[in-house]
């Protein structure tokens, strides 16, 4: 197969989908790799390591995307990448279609097929959102820390606090990967920390874990309760392929005292505040009620080595399965079958679907 890889466009993304390793896999595999020029150079991988691995290096991307039978990516595709794919081409990357409806739409008319790494599933977990959940996760606590500085526009509080000042107080809304992480995290920093989760078997997981942190049911009184009081509050929350659900209302972002801090890890999805909106790295903040809101939508851009090499150890199986055979893997790959979103003008993601009020096809009737 003819796999095409490009390079990102986002704003401040350094992240690329395949690393020289990953590329010299595929080509050992006789398959052709048709990369970027520069694609690599953000996570300090230059292009010389990427010819010695067997790639062919291509200045345009419109004639990686016309050449490619399989497109890999990063993040989603920019309006002025919305021309470059085809019907019967295959799209692997971070969608996140259930926040974005012009994106959506432009895919449906392409006629390719789009997977997101997002919406694959293994036994009820997404392999592929991992890596990158565990990075924003563990930025999240730092990158609120930052914020509570009064040169960054928070009220001057020490995360770690020191001899007889207390630490910052920081909730963390849902226990998955972000949440743990952004726990883990904030813990060895020495905040006063707070994690408000639904599921009853992981709230117990979680106590292990984090035996001096308050773990509680998240519930409409939790929330509102430790919203209120918190320095920093970070939103960890993400539901397969659906829009993120506004748990942390407009009302509850006002109780919150002037110079606290909201990271909003699940501004991909949309956002859990009712406040949020998607920034970038370039500007990556704004105040709300005085509140001071961080919604980068690729978090992990900021940190590229590590979330570029982090990503192909989980994404290159995959590659390699869509290499060898194509549409069909998805007859028998059921759990991958899942990152299918859309495929051939038709969505075949129910929580896109319905995120968008828009026809719903099983990807079984199109395999």
């Amino acid at each position: 197969m003819i796999i095409g890889c490009l390079k990102e466009i986002k704003d401040n993304e350094n992240r690329v989908a395949l690393t020289p390793a990953g590329t010299k896999t595929l080509v050992s595999n006789r398959h052709t790799v048709l990369v970027e020029a520069g694609a690599g150079l953000g996570s300090g991988f230059p292009d010389k390591e990427y010819s010695d691995s067997g790639a062919e290096l291509v200045s345009s991307p419109e004639q990686i995307a016309s050449r490619s039978e399989l497109v890999v990516k990063i993040k989603e595709p920019l309006e002025s990448e919305y021309s470059f794919f085809k019907k019967g081409q295959l799209i692997f990357t971070y969608f996140h279609f259930a926040s974005n409806r012009k994106l959506t739409d432009a895919m449906l008319s392409s006629g390719a097929t789009c997977i997101a790494y997002e919406t694959v599933e293994v036994d009820g977990k997404t392999p592929l959102l991992a890596p990158m959940s565990e990075v924003a996760g563990k930025m999240a606590p730092l990158m609120g820390s930052f914020y509570l500085s009064k040169p960054a526009g928070g009220k001057g509080l020490l995360f770690s606090g020191v001899t007889g000042v207390s630490p910052a107080v920081i909730t963390v809304i849902g226990g998955g990967v972000v949440g743990q992480s952004a726990a883990q995290v904030a813990s060895g920093l020495g905040a006063d920390l707070t994690i408000l989760e639904k599921s009853s078997d992981r709230i117990m997981e979680l106590k292990n874990i984090f035996p001096n942190a308050k773990i509680l049911e998240s519930t409409l009184d939790s929330i509102t309760e430790t919203v209120k009081k918190s320095d920093v509050v970070v939103g960890a929350v993400y539901i397969p392929g659906s829009r993120a659900p506004k748990i942390v209302s407009e009302e509850m972002v006002s109780s919150m005292k002037p110079g606290s801090v909201i990271v909003d890890v699940a501004i991909d999805q949309g956002g859990i505040f009712e406040t949020s909106h998607p920034t970038t790295h370039s500007n990556p903040v704004f105040e709300k009620y005085g509140v001071i809101h961080y919604c980068v939508a690729n978090m992990p851009g900021a940190f590229p080595r590590t979330s570029t090499i982090a990503l192909t150890n989980s994404t290159l199986s995959y590659i390699q399965k869509l290499a060898k055979a194509g549409f069909s893997v998805f007859k028998s790959d059921k759990e991958f079958a899942k990152g299918v979103n859309i495929v051939d003008g038709k969505i075949t993601n129910q929580g896109v679907a319905s995120a968008h009020s828009l026809d719903f096809t099983p990807v079984e009737e199109l395999v």
